[in-house]
């Protein structure tokens, strides 16, 4: 991974929102065949994004929707496919947690697609539940306290 990156926490409508809408587009959506129309969901305004840039180009990013005062969901972790396996994907989650024990919360839930369960499970996260299918690909609930 790059020395020169960087991570902040951002909002729609900051410089470096369309670029994490892109890469999202790009490592989630576009390979499932679906528009950029279906990236944004209807909580994007009351979700933290925290993305990973090198100067204005976005390179990974993780959101987390507050649900109730405790907890909520981690969901579309994205790293672009060029920096993956170098502990990007962790730097962002393990930034992401620190915030959210900052603000409070105490346990965090994903909906993680079957390849990427070890991913979670090396960061301490637990399956829970049966598996099933969400946008056309296997998932497994996941979650941890923090």
């Amino acid at each position: 991974m790059a020395d020169d990156t960087l991570l902040a926490f951002i909002h729609p409508g900051h410089p470096l929102y369309d670029g994490e809408l892109e890469l999202r587009f790009r490592v989630l959506r576009e390979p499932l065949g679906f528009t950029r129309a279906d990236v944004k969901f209807p909580f994007e305004d009351a979700s933290l994004h925290l993305v990973a840039h090198a100067g204005d180009t976005v390179t990974g990013c993780v959101l987390f929707h507050p649900e109730d005062a405790h907890g909520g969901r981690l969901f579309q972790m994205a790293v672009a496919p060029s920096l993956q396996g170098q502990g990007l994907g962790a730097r962002l989650v393990r930034a992401l947690e620190d915030e959210l024990r900052q603000r409070r919360f105490r346990h965090v839930h994903l909906h993680a697609r079957a390849q990427v369960v070890p991913f979670y499970e090396r960061l301490g996260y637990s399956v829970y539940g049966e598996p099933y299918v969400e946008v056309g690909v296997p998932h497994r609930n996941m979650q941890r306290d923090l």
